[in-house]
């Protein structure tokens, strides 16, 4: 019977020694066109805090949002990361979930796309995977490195290659990414 009661007593001063580790962080990322920055925020046990600013390129027509392949323009709205390119022609990339619902909306309405690509986009919204590439709508939108020297990309967002080299190592797929002017 002593033995047992070591044993508990020893778990209970074990069991009150052990730190509880804080829930796992979790992080969004801002971009705001008209200031050329990435704003990434980390949330650690339910606090928000902003962990780093990145300058950044964007398309060669940076002013308006994204309505349509080749316009040069980088997209306005609500996305997401859908995956990483470590074999990207622009050092590394992390693929942005455009074109979004609201994209797909407008697409629709202006017979940009047919009503079967609008609910193959919606289907791969719902599920936070990739959306089809391959409309009017454009696509192959990317986070990615080579520099922020002038806006001179298709429509993406670049990063210098350090930079682009911590967000890629550092971020989930699935990461919430907002374009605001």
């Amino acid at each position: 019977m002593s033995v047992i009661l070591l044993n508990l007593l020893i778990a209970l001063i074990l069991a009150a020694t052990v730190s509880v580790e804080p829930p796992g962080s979790s992080f969004r990322i801002l971009v705001k066109k008209s200031e050329r920055k990435l704003y990434l925020y980390e949330t650690v046990g339910g606090k928000e805090r902003l962990r780093k600013t990145y300058s950044i390129a964007l398309g060669n027509t940076p002013i308006g949002h994204k309505r349509k392949q080749g316009d040069g323009k980088t997209p306005e709205g609500e996305y997401y990361i859908t995956h990483k390119n470590p074999k990207s022609n622009f050092y590394l990339s992390l693929g942005v979930s455009y074109p979004n619902l609201s994209d797909a909306d407008e697409g629709l309405k202006a017979g940009l796309i047919t009503k079967s690509q609008h609910d193959a986009i919606a289907a791969a919204i719902r599920t936070k995977s990739k959306p089809p590439q391959n409309t009017k709508l454009g696509g192959d939108i990317f986070i990615h490195g080579h520099g922020v020297g002038s806006d001179w990309t298709l429509g993406c967002v670049a990063l210098e290659n350090q930079d682009i080299k911590e967000l890629f190592d550092l971020l989930p797929v699935k990461t919430p990414l907002k374009i605001v002017p």
